[in-house]
């Protein structure tokens, strides 16, 4: 769910991987791996994402929707 949306997010932003990773402090390895689902971000990683994109931590870890209402997660 991460990763999709900071793809999301990059594109509507017109933001390259290398960018994002250059503004928070991180690798563009890492925001690649993210974006990939092949490793999991940090607390201090989604803090500083949605710092950056100005969006809450509970939308960038899809618990809630962009409006801000709380969404059904299923596992």
């Amino acid at each position: 769910m991460f990763g999709e949306i900071i793809k999301t997010l990059l594109k509507e932003k017109n933001l390259s991987q290398a960018e994002l990773a250059a503004k928070i402090g991180y690798s563009q390895r890492a925001v690649s791996k993210w974006i990939n689902n092949q490793a999991e971000p940090t607390e201090t990683a989604i803090r500083k994402c949605a710092v950056f994109f100005e969006v809450s931590a509970d939308y960038l870890l899809g618990l809630e929707d962009e409006s801000g209402f709380k969404t059904n997660i299923e596992n």
